[in-house]
């Protein structure tokens, strides 16, 4: 009985016990599910969530929520607080969890549980199959299947953190977009400004509508000081000097500090010099002062200052925000600041910037090419070479013939013409003699009368009649012979083995042709000169005497060696450049030379340095300009 009688007390204490334990637990799920659905953070709701649990799963001893971070496991929430000195049980067999992807249970035993055994179980935090985080608690060791129940609790309830995290990706996203958003409208009003003043302007514009600033200033560092372009809502500064130098003293704060200072400082905030804003803000009536650096290429150029009014201080996100349209606008501005500067800026500061990059880091491309560079002008301005004067030019016959017409008349037929190789008294054409002939045959008639007649003059002893007998006779045998003389010049032949150089008579056969009219041109085949023409720039580097090589566009595969025996003092003018005559004998002859041939001519005219050998041409052209500019 007595044995029966104290089972049944145990059992009321029992059941007075937990009815107690759950009217504390529904008095504390109101308080906890309050603060569970107005938390806004992660942690907040891990801290809420995990109080819960601990509270609705008997024998918990503690307990904690591990959030990932990056790669690290960063406890979010311990419960009771000071759990967090505790083992690192929790730790372990929540990373346990999140490796396995699944609910895990350390330290149980089955059998022979000592009295006040612990025990871990775990539940990882998956969100789209991607681990986010674990829960772990330390309660009393039990039964594989009160274990189970346990995890299965653990599962359900994850839920809340599953839901809280796509709800700060949700708002983490949405906050990227309005920030996005904001410096994309901020950039595009900035953009569109054709000259960098209305830029700066239209930027200190936006920045005080979209933040609800009093006042908000750009400035651009020179001379290593800061200096006010523009302040919103107002073109012209000038009678308020005081304020701008004050602002441009809290812009060279940030700026020399590379960070964005806020006054008042936040209580998280970093470590800042302030003074400087702290002036500024107290001339602002106590306003909230955010000054921001401008970057481009790595390079502060500039900053921005934003000032609100009293009680409106700068947020977190606020800083955020600006630092994102700052981040987007400087390089534009810079932009549009160096395409408004004079021309003579623009080089200096692009020369200055090559200079930086060639004797600066990095760049070692740069430094290799500028070291080629000065080696090949040291080479070009100290080191010697073969000086050569190239001119056009074109092979001529030592000799040149001309076969003319001997008198008036007639081509009867030709059989040679213009390329044709003749030998010496060859036929070239023949002049139509008929007329001579008939003309031979009346003079030689006339010639036997007088001679008649002269033979009856002696025989009557007629001494007149017998001198002009005798002079006719004379007349008659001189038109004789200057008939036989052009009959024999009808024959046009060559007077030496030759080529005919021009003239083709196969078209004009019967063409009327007049005395001394030139029919032919004759060259010798073994004697040649090369005609120069040289630059009048160049044409004094050319003295009587030197060699040169001569390559004609008709062989290629040859290069003929000559020496110039004159130069002629005749000019011809061709593309608005004068080119003297230049006359030189072949040392060479190739059978295959032709007169009339074309190519080019380099004479040998000693040795010059390489930068005036290759630049000679440019050196005088600038010579000449700066006598005819220089006053």
């Amino acid at each position: 009985m007595s044995g029966s009688s104290g089972d049944a007390a145990g059992g009321t204490r029992r059941g007075v016990a937990e009815g107690a334990r759950s009217r504390r637990v529904a008095y504390l799920d109101r308080a906890l599910w309050s603060g569970l659905a107005d938390a806004g953070s992660r942690e907040d709701i891990a801290r809420y969530w995990l109080e819960l649990q601990c509270l609705m799963i008997d024998g918990v001893a503690r307990g904690a929520v591990f959030l990932q971070q990056g790669e690290a496991l960063v406890a979010a929430a311990y419960w009771p607080d000071k759990a967090a000195d505790g083992p690192t049980s929790l730790l372990t067999t929540a990373r346990r969890a999140l490796k396995e992807s699944r609910g895990v249970v350390s330290g149980h035993r089955e059998d022979d549980r000592p009295r006040g055994a612990l025990c871990c179980c775990a539940f990882p935090f998956l969100v789209d199959g991607r681990p986010h985080g674990a829960v772990a608690l330390e309660i009393d060791d039990r039964s594989q299947d009160e274990l189970r129940r346990v995890i299965r609790a653990l599962q359900w309830g994850s839920g809340w953190i599953e839901v809280a995290t796509r709800r700060g990706a949700v708002q983490a996203s949405q906050h990227t977009v309005d920030k996005t958003t904001t410096a994309l409208d901020v950039l595009g009003a900035v953009v569109e400004q054709s000259s960098y003043k209305a830029a700066a302007r239209t930027l200190a514009t936006e920045l005080a509508m979209h933040f609800e600033c009093e006042l908000v200033a750009t400035g651009m560092r020179r001379r290593g000081h800061m200096q006010v372009e523009s302040l919103s809502h107002s073109a012209e500064f000038g009678q308020r000097m005081s304020l701008v130098r004050t602002i441009a003293a809290a812009m060279d704060e940030a700026v020399d500090q590379a960070a964005a200072v806020v006054f008042p400082v936040p209580d998280e905030g970093e470590f800042r010099v302030t003074l400087a804003h702290e002036t500024l803000a107290s001339v602002m009536d106590d306003g909230s002062v955010l000054s921001l650096p401008l970057h481009t290429d790595d390079r502060v150029i500039g900053a921005l200052l934003l000032v609100r009014a009293a009680g409106q201080p700068f947020d977190q996100d606020a800083v955020d925000l600006c630092d994102a349209v700052a981040a987007a606008c400087g390089p534009v501005l810079d932009e549009k600041r160096r395409n408004d500067r004079h021309l003579i800026w623009k080089i200096a500061d692009a020369s200055r910037r090559q200079l930086h990059r060639l004797f600066g880091p990095h760049y070692l491309g740069r430094k290799i090419a500028a070291v080629c560079l000065l080696a090949l002008l040291g080479v070009l301005t100290l080191v010697d070479g073969s000086y050569r004067v190239s001119a056009p030019a074109r092979i001529e016959g030592g000799v040149q013939r001309a076969v003319v017409a001997p008198f008036d008349g007639y081509i009867l037929n030709q059989t040679a013409r213009a390329g044709d190789r003749v030998e010496a008294g060859a036929l070239l054409a023949r002049i139509d003699d008929r007329d001579m002939r008939l003309e031979h045959v009346r003079w030689t008639t006339t010639r036997q009368q007088r001679l008649a007649e002269y033979d009856q003059a002696v025989g009557k002893h007629d001494r007149a009649a017998t001198n002009i007998a005798r002079a006719q006779i004379q007349q008659a045998e001189a038109h004789i012979a200057l008939l036989d003389e052009q009959l024999a010049r009808t024959e046009l032949r060559a007077a030496f083995d030759a080529i005919i150089v021009s003239g083709d008579l196969s078209q004009a056969v019967g063409a009327a042709v007049s005395r001394g009219e030139q029919l032919f041109e004759l060259a010798p085949l073994d004697s040649y000169r090369v005609i120069l023409e040289v630059d009048e720039t160049q044409v004094l580097d050319i003295v009587p005497g030197q060699q040169g090589n001569l390559k004609v566009g008709s062989l290629l595969d040859r290069t003929l060696p000559y020496r110039i025996e004159q130069i002629t003092p005749i000019t011809e003018a061709r593309d608005g450049r004068n080119y003297f005559r230049v006359e030189a004998g072949l040392l060479e002859i190739d059978p295959r030379l032709r007169p009339g041939m074309e190519g080019v001519a380099k004479t040998d005219a000693g040795e010059r340095r390489y930068l005036r050998i290759w630049a000679g041409e440019l050196i005088d052209w600038f010579r000449l300009k700066l006598w005819a500019w220089w006053p």
